[in-house]
């Protein structure tokens, strides 16, 4: 039963918008929120590679954040499936979140 319920699901996320004039209200939020969680993190990620103090390094990111924001948002709005736009905005927070926490254990050990 819950084998055909999430075949059913991922299925329904496969499939292509049958309008391509309008971006959907999903992928306009996995933009909106993946977006934002890809820029914050990766600007996190910055400040731990720039090998400068944190003080120092800050203003760097922080010029980058909305830049960074506006083109993973339109990198995510603009897949072709629901599916997709999920991926793209989950695939990428996990990386930088799990990149920043093995960086932060390696410099707390």
């Amino acid at each position: 039963m819950f084998k055909t319920k999430g075949m059913s699901l991922l299925k329904k996320l496969s499939e292509p918008e049958k309008s391509g004039k309008t971006i959907g209200l999903f992928r306009g939020i996995c933009a909106i929120i993946g977006g934002l969680c890809v820029a914050y993190l990766g600007m996190t990620l910055l400040i731990f590679l720039l090998p400068v103090t944190p003080g120092e390094s800050i203003i760097i990111p922080l010029l980058f954040n909305t830049f960074v924001w506006a083109v993973a948002a339109l990198w995510i709005v603009l897949a072709p499936t629901k599916l997709s736009a999920l991926l793209r905005s989950g695939v990428p927070t996990l990386c930088f979140a799990t990149l920043i926490a093995v960086l932060f254990f390696k410099e707390s050990i």
